[in-house]
C-alpha cells in the first residue's frame, strides 16, 4: 500500500481562462493573492477574504511579466517584476510601469535576443536579492537552451549566475538558507546546489528529484514551514509535496493536466494552471484549464522574503 497521502480537487477555486497563469504571490497585507497570465500580459488579484467575486484583471499589459516580488518598505502600490526585457516596478493604482534594469547588452539586443527572450520564474532570498530566470519566448521560438538565470542585487547590480538554461521554473532556498533549488523544465529535475547567502554564489549542482511520468516535467515550487517543497507537476495534473530526501509524500490530483505553480496562504494552497497544450488528445483536460484550484493541506507555508533596496529614496 502506498504511504503518498493524496489531496482530491475536482472543482476551481476561481473558473478563468488562463492562457498561462502563473507566478502566485500573497500579499498578506492586502490579503490578496497575485498572479499573473504571461501568454496573456495580465496582472491578476483575488481578496481571499471577499472570495471569488473579488477577482480584478489589473492590466492588460504591451509586455509579459514572469514573475513578481514585493518591496520592503517601498511604496505599497508598486511591486517588482521580471518582465520581457527586464526588472521593472509595476504599479497596481496607475496600471504604469517602468524598467529598472534591463537583462540584455546593447550586442544582444542587436542580435534580437531581447525580442526572442522573455522572463519566466523567480524568487526573492533572504538578502533581498531577486532571482529569475530567462528563456526563449514560445511566442517567437521554440526554447533552445540560450536561457539565463540572472540575480539583481539591491543596489541593482544584475550577475549571470548559470547559462545553457532553456526553461527555467522554480526557485526556492532551503529553511537555514544553505541550499538553492532551482528547475529547468526541460531536464524532468528539480536541482539542488550549495547556496552561501552571504556572497549569493551557487555551487555543486546535483539532482535533488526527478519526475518519473513521461510527458510530465516539474514547474514551478514553493516551500512550506517544515522544510517541505511543494511541486507542480506540469502535465501529470498534480502538485506534489518532496521531502527533504527528495521523496514524494502527498499528491494534490487536479482535474487539469498543466500544472504551473502553487503559493501558500495560510494552510491553503493556491494553485495556477495554463491551458492545455493537446486538446484533441487530452479533451476532459481543457474544461477547467487556466482556473485557480485552492486546496487546504494542514500546513502553513515559509515566510516568502522581499526585494530590498539599497538606496530605496533613490528609485
Amino acid at each position: 500500500m502506498s504511504d503518498i497521502k493524496v489531496f482530491l480537487v475536482d472543482e476551481p477555486y476561481l473558473k478563468i481562462n488562463c492562457k498561462l497563469g502563473e507566478a502566485p504571490f500573497w500579499e498578506e497585507s492586502r490579503q490578496t493573492l497575485r498572479f499573473v497570465d504571461i501568454v496573456q500580459q495580465q496582472v491578476h488579484s483575488v481578496n481571499v477574504v471577499k472570495g471569488p467575486a473579488s477577482h480584478e484583471v489589473h492590466a492588460d499589459l504591451d509586455i509579459s511579466i514572469g514573475t513578481t516580488a514585493d518591496i520592503e518598505g517601498h511604496d505599497e502600490n508598486e511591486f517588482l517584476f521580471g518582465g520581457k526585457h527586464g526588472f521593472g516596478l509595476y504599479n497596481r493604482h496607475s496600471g504604469r510601469y517602468r524598467y529598472l534594469r534591463k537583462y540584455w547588452t546593447d550586442d544582444e539586443v542587436a542580435h534580437s535576443k531581447e525580442h526572442r527572450m522573455r522572463a519566466n520564474d523567480g524568487a526573492v532570498d533572504i538578502n533581498g536579492r531577486f532571482w529569475l530566470g530567462t528563456m526563449n519566448d514560445p511566442l517567437v521560438q521554440s526554447p533552445t537552451n540560450e536561457g539565463i538565470l540572472f540575480r539583481l542585487d539591491p543596489d541593482l547590480t544584475l550577475h549571470r549566475i548559470l547559462e545553457g538554461v532553456t526553461i527555467p521554473n522554480g526557485i526556492s532556498f532551503s529553511e537555514d538558507n544553505t541550499k538553492f533549488f532551482f528547475t529547468d523544465s526541460v531536464t524532468g529535475s528539480i536541482d539542488v546546489f550549495d547556496f552561501n547567502s552571504s556572497t549569493g554564489d551557487i555551487s555543486n549542482r546535483r539532482v535533488f528529484f526527478k519526475v518519473a511520468e513521461e510527458g510530465s516535467a516539474p514547474d514551478g515550487h514553493c516551500r512550506d514551514e517544515e522544510g517541505y517543497i511543494w511541486a507542480a507537476i506540469f502535465g501529470g495534473g498534480k502538485v506534489v509535496r518532496i521531502d527533504p530526501t527528495g521523496k514524494v509524500v502527498a499528491e494534490i490530483h487536479l482535474p487539469t493536466r498543466c500544472v504551473t505553480c502553487p503559493c501558500f496562504v495560510g494552510t491553503d494552497l493556491y494553485i495556477t494552471t495554463a491551458a492545455e497544450e493537446e486538446p484533441e488528445q487530452y479533451p476532459d483536460s481543457t474544461r477547467l484549464a487556466g482556473s485557480l484550484f485552492k486546496c487546504s493541506v494542514g500546513v502553513k507555508g515559509a515566510q516568502p522574503y522581499h526585494f530590498s533596496f539599497a538606496k530605496a529614496s533613490d528609485v
